[in-house]
């Protein structure tokens, strides 16, 4: 017999000793005195069997946690027995004088039970508060209404460990992990501190470890011998009289299970919040909220859980490749400074690597592995671009080109400036790597940033602004916050279309909205300087910019309309050696006055028109495809631009 299994058939004898001491006194074959004593040898035989117990009976923890008196803790006994003793019913039902007991009822236990009192019937005693016993009211008055013993209450007497089920679809049990960060017991050590306080605080986790902080929770909960369950804020409900049995069963369950909560706040919506404000200030016990709510008050203790340090990564992915990481050739600590994942995602791109690895492609297998991992967090934020553009794809003057290859440089050398060279601890803010592309539209901003997400081997995320701001106050912060917070562990490189829309001018302060507006600049000015990874911003109207962003900035190019010299490159290069060509003469394709983007547009037209009648690519097909283009960006197209091209 295990410890567990002989604990179980020790408080089921306790609880049945209990249960026969109360039983005594009703039965209606003794006198009151012969009641009395085998009554106290029940009680006796019950305390010598406590003692023998190293964890307290479930009945002990049951009036001690709720606060029940004697008498009430016979009353429950004796709703109990009618469960758990058959044959009480059977020898109750001999007695005309105690029918009544097939359902114990208030009047019953006053009469019969010692120490009786009126105020355990009362809705406020913890009989009722509760909620374990069931009061059938009908048409009876309350002393003489049946009573019914709980049935999660009756199943944790007998020794049954589980979670209320009518509170199963709201609350999970967090395991403990086998292992944590060394950097993350430091936290759960402040954690295990504070709430050692007569007033324990409410422990609010917050970092861009999101998946970190039920682990961290729940370590902190297994070093003080407790369970953890997660409740998520978006799942409280809005009905107060549901809302009310949810709160209730939970404090009993917090109590009986010796168990904390995590409420998780992330992804709610506004009246999610405003509900999981009041459930939280009431629910009481020890409590943590994981999310950006705003909690201002003494009781409440903040811990920011950020991804593991790069030393701890490192170790992990050592772990996770095992003798695959000696082959790297040094290439592990580019991943570790390109790519922050977490613990479980480390493991994973592990596992992918040595199932997919041959003797020679640990590099290339790895880093692909990773460009895969980093997708799913931002593929519900951002469109991801797979770049195909390189360098000879690039019509730019040549300090353009050179400030690009600079950006380029200082994306793969973080690591060794920042963290070899000491620059991160001389100043560990402005660490972010942001650019803003300027200049009108199709001048190769876009392709200016697939040609770096190219070089780089990493992907392109673009996000757009225009789509991100939002007109109510607080969200535009709030998916600002949730691009960042997945953008961090991607390592991807973001491209922000369309940063006017959010980058103006910060406006004078005249209403709240005006407010809102500037923390919501200054709060991604932030987020870009603490971002590890490449950030491009693209506009066509740097004028419209706040000049304190444009301070912030690393680097700033400002693409240019091409002229007849670029234009003619351009035209050279616009058709893959794949297309049939005939007699294109460039220095005359050149003379039309558009930017980049529209020379494709107009080069892919022509091309569909060509392979629809079954030629080669002729200047007849470009002079009737520029027309469209041109009409479509309502531009006046010349004589001087096209004439000459048949």
């Amino acid at each position: 017999m295990t410890p567990q299994e002989q604990w179980l058939e020790t408080n089921t004898r306790y609880l049945m000793a209990r249960w026969l001491a109360v039983r005594e006194r009703l039965l209606p074959s003794k006198n009151s005195e012969e009641e009395q004593i085998v009554s106290e040898d029940f009680e006796r035989e019950a305390l010598d069997i406590a003692a023998t117990m190293d964890e307290p009976p479930t009945l002990d923890r049951v009036c001690k946690e709720l606060n029940l008196s004697a008498f009430e803790r016979d009353l429950l006994l004796l709703c109990a027995g009618v469960e758990l003793d058959p044959e009480f019913n059977e020898l109750c039902s001999r007695a005309p004088e105690h029918q009544h007991l097939l359902q114990p009822t208030f009047h019953v236990a006053l009469a019969n039970l010692p120490d009786a009192h009126w105020a355990a019937i009362t809705p406020a005693s913890p009989l009722r508060f509760w909620r374990l016993l069931e009061v059938d009211r009908r048409d009876q008055t309350l002393a003489n209404s049946p009573l019914r013993l709980d049935e999660r209450i009756l199943h944790y007497l007998v020794g049954a460990d589980y979670l209320d089920e009518r509170l199963a679809n709201f609350f999970n049990l967090v395991r403990a992990p086998k292992t944590m960060p060394p950097s993350y017991s430091k936290h759960a050590e402040r954690i295990v501190n504070l709430w050692a306080s007569e007033e324990p605080p409410i422990i609010h986790l917050t970092g861009d470890w999101q998946s970190g902080r039920p682990l961290l929770a729940a370590a902190s909960c297994a070093a003080l011998d407790l369970k953890l369950y997660s409740l998520s804020a978006t799942d409280i409900p809005a009905n107060s009289v549901e809302r009310e049995t949810l709160l209730r069963l939970w404090q009993r369950e917090s109590l009986l299970l010796r168990s904390a909560l995590l409420l998780v706040t992330d992804d709610a919506d506004a009246e999610s919040l405003r509900t999981a404000r009041n459930f939280m200030r009431r629910v009481g016990g020890l409590l943590f909220v994981s999310g950006d709510l705003a909690l201002r008050s003494e009781t409440v203790a903040t811990v920011e859980i950020d991804l593991p340090e790069d030393s701890e990564q490192r170790t992990i992915w050592e772990e996770s490749l095992g003798p695959l990481a000696a082959r790297l050739n040094g290439q592990l600590d580019e991943v570790v400074s390109q790519f922050r994942f977490d613990p479980e995602r480390i493991r994973s791109v592990g596992r992918a690597v040595r199932e997919n690895v041959s003797e020679a492609d640990v590099e290339k297998v790895l880093w692909r592995e990773c460009r895969v991992e980093s997708r799913a967090p931002l593929k519900e934020l951002a469109e991801c671009i797979e770049p195909r553009a390189y360098w000879d794809d690039l019509v730019l003057p040549g300090e353009h080109l050179q400030t690009l290859g600079e950006i380029a440089a200082q994306v793969r050398q973080r690591t060794k400036v920042y963290q070899s060279w000491g620059f991160a601890l001389r100043n560990d803010r402005g660490l972010g790597i942001t650019a803003l592309f300027a200049g009108p539209s199709g001048t190769g901003k876009t392709l200016a940033a697939e040609v770096l997400a190219n070089e780089l081997e990493l992907d392109l995320h673009r996000i757009d602004l225009s789509q991100v701001v939002s007109k109510y106050i607080g969200d535009t912060e709030k998916n600002l916050r949730a691009v960042f917070n997945a953008a961090e562990q991607t390592g991807a490189v973001l491209l922000f279309d369309e940063a006017d829309a959010l980058f103006g001018k910060r406006s004078e302060v005249r209403d709240s909205h005006d407010r809102y507006a500037n923390i919501e600049v200054s709060y991604l000015l932030q987020r870009m300087e603490a971002y590890r990874g490449l950030a491009i911003l693209t506009t066509n109207k740097r004028g419209s910019l706040d000049s304190a962003f444009l301070r912030r900035l690393r680097f700033l190019i400002t693409f240019p309309f091409p002229d007849s010299a670029h234009r003619a490159k351009i035209w050279s290069r616009i058709f893959p050696a794949e297309t049939p060509t005939q007699d294109l003469d460039v220095l005359k394709l050149a003379r039309l006055n558009v930017a980049g983007g529209n020379i494709r547009n107009i080069a892919l037209n022509a091309a569909f028109l060509a392979a629809d009648l079954g030629e080669p690519v002729q200047m007849s097909h470009l002079v009737r495809t520029a027309r469209t283009e041109c009409n479509k960006i309502e531009k006046q197209i010349t004589t001087a631009e096209i004439g000459g091209w048949v």
